[in-house]
């Protein structure tokens, strides 16, 4: 990790290449330029780089943008909505041969938007596993559409028995879905039921927006597994994982400094 300083009190990152504490960006379309200065500015902080849904069949220089991720140590793959659409037409191996093209190491596997038989599901990941890391998506990006906490943990469970080396707890890029009430605060009995048997280590938390980044800090630590975060919002994400933004400011720092230090909320005084 880069540091202007060594401040004492903070986490311990876990290091690149990491399997625990990652953070995946979402790139919605950014142009090869807008990659260039993002790996110069957040490459140290990012694992992972998804091209969001379809964007990777669209974008231009799709193949420079590929190069310039990987030279900086970021692994890119592309949205599980692209692997429905291949499906969806019957294309698995157009799908296997277009991830190839591009030489993509990472594969998502989804049914967000396609009804998908789960055993069916199991079989692809499976078939992809042997010969690329998988990434398995559960929950749907529906809302309305809930999922009972014991079915999230069969399939869960099932996806990493079959060869998911993550599993990815939907919440969309709008953080309003799956994991999440339409508000966008999470669902805590659903994600507290999921982990007591589903290891945190295996999950990948979607979590756009910084006060579910915050919950889940504050839930798991620094080193929990967050995605879909904005490529503007990588380093204010670190800065909340080791404490260095309000939100976090305390976790870290002895009780005694807690005690002395941390403001008390106002309370309103009543006269008598």
């Amino acid at each position: 990790m880069i540091s202007n300083f060594e401040l004492p009190f903070l986490p311990e990152r876990e290091k690149k290449e990491r399997s625990e504490g990652i953070t995946m960006m979402m790139d919605k379309g950014l142009s090869v330029s807008d990659v260039s200065n993002f790996v110069e500015n957040a490459g140290d902080f990012t694992d992972l780089v998804k091209f969001g849904f379809g964007t990777s069949l669209i974008v231009k220089n799709l193949e420079d943008k590929i190069k310039i991720y990987k030279e900086a140590g970021v692994k890119p793959y592309f949205g599980g909505t692209l692997f429905e659409a291949f499906i969806v037409r019957n294309l698995f191996d157009e799908f296997r041969r277009f991830i190839d093209k591009f030489k993509i190491e990472i594969v998502e596997v989804s049914d967000g938007s396609i009804t998908l038989e789960h055993d069916l599901k199991c079989e692809f990941i499976e078939k992809l596993s042997r010969d690329y890391t998988v990434m398995s998506e559960v929950g749907s990006k529906e809302e309305g559409i809930l999922i009972s906490p014991s079915k999230w943990i069969r399939m869960m469970s099932k996806e990493i028995e079959a060869g998911s080396w993550k599993v990815i707890a939907e919440g969309r890029e709008s953080g309003s879905v799956g994991i999440f009430r339409p508000n966008g605060t999470p669902h805590t009995i659903l994600i507290n039921k999921i982990i007591n048997k589903v290891s945190p280590n295996k999950i990948l938390w979607e979590a756009p927006i910084k006060k579910q980044q915050v919950w889940f800090i504050n839930l798991f630590g620094a080193n929990v597994n967050l995605g879909n975060i904005a490529y503007n919002e990588v380093i204010p994400c670190e800065c909340l994982r080791l404490g260095l933004r309000g939100d976090t400011f305390f976790n870290y720092l002895p009780e005694d400094t807690v005690a002395s230090h941390k403001q008390l909320p106002n309370t309103a005084v009543t006269k008598k």
